[in-house]
């Protein structure tokens, strides 16, 4: 089994995941501690770690990206 290991993450790496995710839920009226906020939050991560690591960047890839 292997298993990915990513940099940590510092307050500014924060403060863009944050920005786009709440940004995010609100264009969909979603609250942040829903279920479909916290898929939300797992996709932005991931997508943070692809390399969409500006806000705009993410925001752009969580609105393509197909939750369903």
């Amino acid at each position: 089994m292997s298993m990915m290991v990513h940099a940590p993450l510092y307050s500014d790496d924060v403060d863009v995941l944050a920005g786009a995710l709440f940004a995010w839920c609100a264009e969909r009226s979603i609250k942040l501690q829903s279920q479909e906020g916290l898929s939300a939050a797992n996709v932005a991560i991931n997508l943070y770690n692809a390399g969409y690591q500006t806000q705009d960047q993410l925001l752009g890839a969580l609105q393509n990206y197909d939750f369903y």
